[in-house]
């Protein structure tokens, strides 16, 4: 079985290709799917991150509110260090099981589909190859500020908080830049299914 990881920064566009790759037959493991399911209310992380960054992150029906999240960890290098030394352990020990699982049904790619892949260094052991999506830092704004609802002051605040782009390539295998269309999108993607697959 063939393990890849997918990651990109903010709004480049990790999970548009993910989607591609999946209707090519890949896999897909979401870790901020698996991260949404391990901090619902009464599970350990959620009770780890309440316990750190107080009851006035909830909603009124006790699910964390990421938005306000959000807006305190982007802006604090440290309290963005503590959320992940709570969720990224976990997220891993899940993806494991997830693997384990694909490997006896006999799945020959999976993709995993994580943000943190290089700074983390957790999945790397996992991985035997690294597709890295860019964008260039416009095509990020805009995004962000369509699909969240935040100014463009916030979402440049929370692109510069991640590790540049730049850098994550150098430890690419494979790179797609999606900041172009979806059908130029999909031609990189294609070629890459293509390569993984020979």
């Amino acid at each position: 079985m063939i393990v890849i990881g997918l990651t990109g920064n903010i709004a480049c566009g990790k999970t548009v290709v993910a989607r591609m790759l999946e209707e090519l037959g890949a896999r897909i493991i979401d870790a901020d799917y698996i991260a949404r399911l391990i901090v619902e209310p009464g599970e350990p992380a959620w009770k780890d991150i309440v316990e750190k960054f107080g009851h006035e992150i909830l909603n009124p029906d006790r699910t964390i509110n990421r938005k306000v999240l959000g807006d305190i960890v982007f802006r604090d290098k440290e309290k963005r260090e503590e959320l992940n030394r709570i969720t990224h352990p976990r997220i891993i020990d899940k993806i494991k099981l997830m693997l384990e699982e694909y490997r006896k049904e006999n799945v020959k790619v999976v993709i995993v589909e994580a943000a943190l892949i290089v700074e983390k260094g957790g999945m790397k052991p996992i991985i035997s190859d690294l597709i890295v999506v860019t964008a260039d830092e416009e095509a990020q704004i805009k995004r962000l500020i369509k699909r969240v609802g935040i100014s463009r002051e916030e979402a440049l605040t929370r692109i510069r908080s991640q590790m540049p782009i730049s850098k994550k390539v150098k430890y690419a295998t494979y790179v797609i830049d999606n900041s172009g269309s979806l059908g130029e999108t999909r031609k990189q993607v294609e070629e890459i299914w293509e390569r993984i697959n020979s």
